[in-house]
């Protein structure tokens, strides 16, 4: 006798800028487009203790972002 199990699988089929809005395909796991990817679990004493968040940026976005702060981004 054969026994069957459903298995399901989730891909990526696009990314969206959480900040423009703007959508970066992604074929064969690919992107079409490099993302900033961020994803924080926040801790004690933080008033969001122990919450997941994730966002992702696109590197327009990302460029805008970081022009913002007082001290540079350090480039390698």
């Amino acid at each position: 006798m054969k026994q069957y199990q459903t298995k399901e699988i989730q891909e990526i089929s696009k990314i969206i800028c959480n900040k423009c809005g703007k959508e970066i395909a992604v074929e064969n796991g690919r992107y079409s487009a490099d993302v900033l990817q961020v994803e924080k679990r926040w801790n004690y004493p933080s008033d969001k203790d122990n919450e997941v968040h994730r966002f992702d940026l696109c590197e327009e976005c990302y460029d805008a972002f970081v022009q913002t702060f007082s001290i540079p981004v350090e480039v390698r």
